[in-house]
């Protein structure tokens, strides 16, 4: 059985069509929030046809793999894998865990959007998801209707022995509390790609992050 690389931690910024209106914007615009530190990027896409997303997360794999920043495609599997990322990530009606698990494979990551929901965080885990993702914990411009979790949620996933994942209206002054609570990773939407600066955006998180853990931010 092969064994999956550790994740890594910090600013993991997600694509959207809406901040990212063209081909070349989204390219550039995940250029910039790696050159501001992103640690892990996630091209979410539901708007595009098959062929434009092909076209778009194989540009997206060629910069991330040049960074060394590893690209986790939004509920496509077969995408993915066609691609070389390195894992999907899925919400609540994207699949049943398992059976993307089965199909990604190994080594590639995976994962699950939990809201406030511990019982299918554990269950996911247990499923073969490699991170769990709460939220959204703050108002969100992306997704302002979804439900509210707590931060309370973060601390206690850290009993599922993975990496937790904090998302929903996170913005820098979010930062130190939500790593409190024992958040690994910052997902973040229109607080990188809906600045006018992209890139100062990113930083402006590794900063805080970098500030929280007492070393030097990531440039």
């Amino acid at each position: 059985m092969t064994i999956r690389p550790a994740l890594p931690t910090g600013l993991y910024v997600i694509t959207s069509t809406a901040l990212c209106e063209t081909p070349q914007r989204l390219r550039d615009g995940v250029r910039a929030a790696i050159r501001g530190g992103a640690a892990l990027v996630q091209y979410r896409d539901k708007t595009a046809t098959p062929t434009e997303r092909l076209r778009r997360a194989q540009q997206l794999q060629a910069d991330c793999a040049a960074a060394g920043v590893p690209l986790i495609i939004n509920d496509d599997v077969a995408l993915a894998l066609t691609v070389g990322a390195a894992g999907v990530h899925i919400g609540r009606s994207d699949g049943e865990v398992a059976d993307v698990r089965a199909r990604l494979g190994d080594p590639a990551w995976l994962g699950v959007t939990c809201g406030d929901d511990l019982a299918r965080a554990a269950a996911a885990r247990r499923a073969g998801a490699d991170y769990v993702a709460f939220g959204r914990l703050y108002p969100s411009r992306t997704k302002p209707d979804a439900p509210p979790a707590g931060l309370c949620t973060l601390t206690a996933a850290g009993a599922l022995g993975c990496p937790v994942c904090a998302i929903g209206g996170l913005r820098p002054p979010h930062v130190a509390e939500v790593a409190a609570a024992g958040a690994h990773l910052f997902a973040v939407v229109d607080g990188v790609f809906g600045a006018p600066d992209i890139e100062a955006a990113a930083r402006a998180y590794c900063i805080e992050l970098a500030t929280y853990n007492h070393g030097s931010p990531r440039v």
